[in-house]
């Protein structure tokens, strides 16, 4: 059985506003679904441990997918979230994959993560698949690859555009604008439409780059995992905008 760890923020604030953040909800629910119904074993873990601060923009009752409110009525998915692992207690060779969900909190916390990097390096060195959406990506700005050079160095990556930021109207509130990071690093950045579907592969780094990306991220990962493990995946799709 494949064992993914999914990496959730533990900050809670939007920089000097006072409003809270924390991770998007459907950037954990939709790839969480995705994996588990192919038979993945799944770890939660955040830089904290313990439960992590949900973006309560993310949990709008108009704003519910349903793989969203399967979580929400999922016990077992509850009852991980409370708990996730403290990231420091994480060993990369545990897992076969690594996968970042967004919301702004990553912009805070996991880019500047010397654990989270870390394992990021480790996992991506040994070739296992690295995935990330939305502002997950942020997760990316710090980790190098083997020979010292930024890992998404000329790979073509994704992430939270530049205008999709100003559109939500944070552009002066971040601490980076996502897009900004993944050019400054040398990334071959590739964007779709605004608020579609647009997942990219690039060896074994995956990137989406907002939250309707996050099951296509997702399937690109069951399809590297797939490859590498001999698993067989319950679920097979297309990846629209990938």
């Amino acid at each position: 059985m494949a064992k993914v760890l999914m990496v959730l923020t533990s900050h809670d604030r939007l920089g000097d506003t006072g409003q809270p953040t924390g991770f998007w909800l459907e950037e954990l629910a939709a790839p969480y679904y995705v994996l588990k119904d192919a038979g993945v074993d799944i770890t939660l873990a955040s830089p904290k441990g313990g439960q992590p601060p949900i973006d309560p923009k993310s949990d709008d009752p108009e704003a519910q997918t349903p793989a969203m409110r399967r979580f929400r009525k999922d016990p077992d998915a509850q009852r991980a979230l409370a708990n996730t692992a403290k990231l420091s207690t994480v060993s990369a060779d545990d897992y076969d994959a690594v996968f970042y969900p967004g919301g702004h909190g990553p912009l805070w916390d996991l880019a500047e993560d010397r654990d989270s990097i870390s394992l990021i390096e480790r996992l991506y060195a040994a070739g296992k698949p690295v995935a990330a959406v939305c502002h997950g990506p942020a997760a990316l700005r710090h980790a190098k690859a083997a020979d010292g050079t930024p890992l998404v160095k000329g790979k073509v990556v994704t992430g939270f555009a530049d205008s999709e930021e100003a559109a939500v109207g944070l552009t002066n509130v971040v601490p980076f604008l996502v897009e900004d990071a993944l050019r400054a690093d040398g990334g071959k950045y590739s964007k779709g439409a605004d608020w579609a579907d647009h997942s990219v592969t690039d060896g074994n780094l995956i990137t989406g780059q907002n939250p309707a990306s996050s099951e296509s991220a997702a399937r690109a990962l069951l399809e590297q995992l797939e490859a590498r493990l001999g698993t067989a995946p319950a679920t097979r799709g297309a990846h629209p905008g990938s």
